[in-house]
């Protein structure tokens, strides 16, 4: 299989889709539900990524006995979460980690495998692809987004904050040293046969990774980042011998967006409800398996962002953001086992509401959807 290595474009370009086109689920359509207590949603899904046990080579074949040994994400589901339809084709996918890099494997069922798009940074998703979504600070701002199809051809970008929030995507930024392949379990374009699927194969450099990293480095043993990882799934048509989109199908029932951890709503673009991975120290293979614990203020986060979706409501309704939590029902928003204190400073343009943490801590979340830590 070819291996490419990719380098830095020097220049940004800010780019950004407006609008309900195919595709742009993963581009800002976004399906909130404004007034639903975040508090009590489903839990993310979670994994510990053990530490390689040897050199990896990117060629798609995931041949190296680390692979063999790391354990699987749970099945992709339906973008939307359980009620949603089941996916039609398995994906799923594993990670390990080194001093260098991030590792991540993925396999993807697929009984016709195609790709077109062969352009360095074009909308990778308007073939069928798959796709990394990276936030290592846990605010759900400066994150990264890595998409490749099954001719290897990857859009990579980082977003200054979610498109919701008015976040531009840096386009033009390149993660400078990626590895990345592709190996096809079967005949590219050929409909013709039958296909197994396709497998990934991504080397994420922490050199490029720690750009948005907490204190510009790469993890530690025992850190957390959010991550989650997304299928797009387009239906297809034979026309002479060659696939096409069924252009009549994807009108009425649109493209499938299957992924690790759901997001609850057609939009990529929730790093709130992405994945939880925590990196572990032991070598994969070697040691029991690790647990993913839960963070002291991880519910805190999610209950301010109820708060921050009942303001954007507010907003939308009356121009103005609520100056007062009686008018967001803050009341309403309970914690298991602890209170849940928040206070509201408002100017006319701006807000930043704030929740008591553990130990000494203080959470707090603003307008533009940023959450972060205090006093620890």
């Amino acid at each position: 299989m070819q291996r490419i290595l990719l380098s830095t474009i020097f220049g940004v370009f800010v780019f950004a889709l407006v609008g309900g086109e195919p595709g742009s689920a993963l581009m800002g359509r976004s399906e909130r539900t404004a007034g639903r207590n975040t508090a009590a949603e489903t839990d993310p899904r979670t994994y510990a990524i053990y530490r390689a046990s040897g050199p990896i080579t990117v060629d798609g074949q995931l041949d190296e006995g680390g692979w063999a040994a790391a354990p699987w994400t749970a099945d992709f589901v339906d973008i939307r979460g359980q009620d949603a339809p089941t996916p039609r084709f398995r994906t799923r996918a594993k990670m390990l980690w080194d001093d260098e890099a991030l590792y991540v494997a993925a396999t993807l069922e697929e009984p016709n495998v195609w790709a077109t798009l062969t352009q360095r940074d074009t909308v990778v998703y308007y073939d069928n692809d798959f796709e990394v979504f990276i936030d290592p600070t846990g605010t759900t701002h400066n994150y990264y987004e890595v998409e490749i199809n099954a001719r290897e051809t990857v859009w990579d970008l980082m977003l200054l904050k979610p498109y919701r929030d008015g976040g531009p995507a840096l386009d033009a930024w390149d993660m400078q040293e990626l590895e990345a392949a592709v190996d096809v379990k079967g005949t590219l374009n050929d409909p013709s046969d039958t296909d197994e699927g396709w497998t990934v194969e991504l080397a994420l450099p922490w050199s490029a990774l720690e750009e948005a990293a907490p204190d510009g480095r790469p993890p530690r043993p025992g850190e957390q980042w959010r991550l989650n990882f997304s299928r797009v799934q387009w239906p297809t048509t034979v026309v002479e011998g060659r696939y096409e989109k069924d252009i009549d199908t994807t009108e009425a029932h649109p493209e499938g967006n299957w992924v690790w951890s759901s997001q609850g709503a057609i939009d990529m673009h929730r790093p709130e409800h992405w994945g939880i991975v925590q990196f572990a120290d032991a070598e994969v293979g070697t040691a029991a398996s690790v647990s993913v614990d839960e963070r002291p203020n991880r519910r805190i986060k999610a209950a301010l962002r109820c708060l921050y979706h009942r303001q954007r409501a507010h907003h939308d309704e009356h121009g103005t953001y609520a100056t007062a939590l009686s008018a967001l029902n803050a009341s309403d928003v309970q914690l298991p086992e602890r209170d849940f204190a928040p206070t509201l400073r408002t100017t006319q343009t701006m807000y930043e509401i704030s929740a008591p943490g553990v130990e000494g801590t203080t959470v707090h979340i603003r307008q533009d959807g940023r959450v972060w830590v205090t006093g620890k």
